[in-house]
């Protein structure tokens, strides 16, 4: 306990003397001198300020020609720079003319041949999930979210225009009955 309160005064004389430097220094380091025009300007505008007369460097007071402060300021020359008028941005330059840039190269020609048909619709059967059976199979659940499920295994017909060409583990592949617009529906929805 002796110790730490020994080491806390040795802590605290350390302070005090660097403090005690500092201050030192600080008081005897010399600030140049002031400029003496600078000091007259100063006190001629504080006392202008104040409504005294100012005096000049041997302390008189000096006349004041009352007629220039009478007179008119310059207004400013030539400026049409408004701060509380709003002018929108003027219009960008329009594009350089097509005819100076030469010869115009001739439109893509357009496919001719037979129309081909629309794709067919897309299935909205939505696939529910598998049902499996050991002497039945694999079997998919679908639903048209109007009425009851629909069942059907591999390659049997639903609905009476889909066929089920193959059952995954989280997806169905369907098919249109003549063959066209197959899609895969998977488990999450479509």
């Amino acid at each position: 306990m002796e110790r730490k309160r020994q080491r806390e005064i040795a802590i605290g004389a350390g302070a005090a003397v660097i403090f005690a430097i500092a201050a030192y220094r600080i008081s005897t380091t010399t600030a140049p001198a002031p400029d003496p025009t600078v000091s007259q300007s100063v006190a001629t505008g504080v006392a202008g300020a104040a409504g005294q007369q100012p005096a000049n460097q041997k302390g008189q007071v000096t006349d004041i020609d009352l007629d220039s402060l009478r007179t008119g300021r310059p207004g400013p020359v030539g400026s049409r720079r408004n701060p509380f008028g709003f002018k929108p941005k003027p219009a960008p330059p329009p594009p350089p003319s097509t005819a100076s840039r030469g010869p115009t190269p001739p439109p893509m020609p357009v496919p001719t041949g037979p129309v081909q048909p629309p794709p067919p619709p897309r299935i909205t059967l939505k696939f529910i999930g598998t049902m499996e059976s050991g002497r039945a199979g694999k079997y998919a659940i679908l639903t048209d979210g109007r009425g009851l499920p629909i069942y059907g295994k591999e390659g049997q017909v639903i609905e009476g225009r889909y066929r089920i060409l193959r059952i995954g583990v989280e997806s169905v592949d369907l098919a249109y009955l003549d063959g066209r617009g197959r899609q895969t529906i998977r488990q999450t929805g479509q």
